[in-house]
């Protein structure tokens, strides 16, 4: 077949081609061509969707939500602050409470999350403010509902207080404690120079704490007590957040050796006095072992009825009384007793005995001696009594269980 003449401008007109017949001729173009036009028209379009798709993901707004929720009058406080944002990442929180405390926090790694690292205080008021990159903020306030049964825990020694080397750390609490892993993880005793000081549960209200040996002379104690909505029983939730300091003075031991019947007072290594003494008699044994000053009395009134001994004695004026356990074993000044007695004759009902004047102003005597010389948390250690070892939890006397034993007593 041969190849068909296209005919020039000037032919066409002189043939008379009309427009139509032009159209025509177009419009015989192979089908492949016409689907190739095609294919380009739908690739523009497919990238002008993407496109706005972009541009409304780019301008939707941040949300961000907060928990507990804006206004919450009685919120929990048993559980962290939770902001979250869609549709965004967060770039700020900050939580302040009215009682100046505040709370930080922590962003997930998506930063479409912030979880505070403590719970709330009960009781207490908190403001939120966030904000999300592009500048959304968003703020709250909430308030937290106060507990219901609450405690608290006395501690001895007093704040900023100077005891003896034996003196440990004892709180004792106003409700019993279950959860005693919780209560003693919210309690800490740090020492400088530092050592390992570990708690020893007395029983359900009592918490003491102690290195494995006496405190070294100077030692500076912090106790930390973070006991604040820290649940110790069901329903009942602590109340203290706050630091403590106490300071431990020169090391004083005194040993009284009841076969001899004297004591020999050590100062930081040194013996400094040496005095005779009378301990309890055959029928009012002195328990042996290792004792702490606990509370001291330039004077104080004795009845034999408070331990238990009927009406054997009531003395309204015993001088220089030093106790030695909550059940009433006290080192004192005597000024009843012949001075004969002292160094020669166990014949008290139980309590150390040294010689003494009433009125507790004489100077030259050994009580008046002995006492002007001890402070709180000294050590005194009772041998040869003919008793047995007094209970570690009668008075602030834990030294006289091992290290092994007294950590045993730990619920962490």
């Amino acid at each position: 077949m041969g190849v068909p003449h296209i005919p020039n401008r000037s032919e066409r007109q002189s043939k008379g081609w009309s427009r139509r017949g032009l159209l025509g001729l177009l419009g015989a173009v192979p089908a492949a061509a016409v689907l190739t036009g095609c294919d380009g028209g739908t690739a523009d379009a497919s990238e002008g969707k993407t496109s706005t798709a972009s541009v409304r993901a780019a301008t939707k707004k941040a949300v961000i939500a907060v928990t507990p929720a804006d206004g919450t009058k009685k919120a929990g406080f048993t559980s962290p602050v939770e902001v979250t944002v869609t549709d965004g990442t967060l770039t700020s929180v900050e939580v302040t409470g009215n009682d100046g405390s505040s709370l930080a926090g922590s962003f997930n790694d998506a930063r479409t999350r912030w979880t505070s690292a403590e719970n709330p205080y009960s009781g207490t008021k908190y403001q939120v403010t966030a904000e999300a990159e592009g500048g959304t903020e968003e703020s709250a306030t909430f308030t937290t509902k106060s507990p219901g049964e609450t405690f608290v825990g006395y501690f001895t020694p007093e704040a900023n207080s100077t005891s003896g080397v034996g003196m440990p750390v004892s709180i004792n609490f106003t409700h019993a404690v279950t959860d005693k892993a919780a209560v003693e993880k919210a309690i800490t005793v740090t020492a400088e120079p530092a050592v390992e000081v570990v708690g020893h549960w007395f029983s359900d209200t009592r918490l003491d704490f102690r290195p494995e040996t006496y405190w070294a002379a100077g030692t500076t104690i912090t106790l930390g007590l973070r006991l604040k909505d820290i649940e110790g029983t069901d329903g009942v939730y602590g109340m203290q957040s706050k630091d403590v300091t106490f300071h431990i003075g020169r090391e004083q031991i005194s040993t009284v050796d009841l076969a001899t019947k004297r004591m020999t007072v050590r100062r930081d290594g040194v013996t400094t006095a040496t005095y005779p003494v009378s301990g309890g008699d055959a029928d009012h044994t002195t328990w042996s072992g290792i004792m702490v000053i606990s509370e001291r009395f330039e004077q104080t009134r004795m009845e034999s009825s408070t331990v238990g001994l009927g009406d054997e004695y009531d003395i309204a004026d015993v001088p220089h009384a030093q106790r030695l356990t909550t059940s009433g074993t006290f080192v004192h000044g005597n000024y009843w007793a012949s001075t004969s007695v002292f160094g020669s004759e166990n014949a008290s009902h139980g309590c150390i005995g040294l010689h003494d004047a009433k009125g507790a102003s004489d100077s030259s005597v050994a009580g008046y001696k002995f006492y002007d010389s001890s402070m709180l948390g000294d050590v005194v250690v009772v041998k040869n009594s003919g008793e047995d070892t007094v209970d570690p939890a009668n008075g602030l006397n834990g030294w006289n269980l091992s290290w092994e034993d007294w950590k045993a007593g730990s619920a962490l």
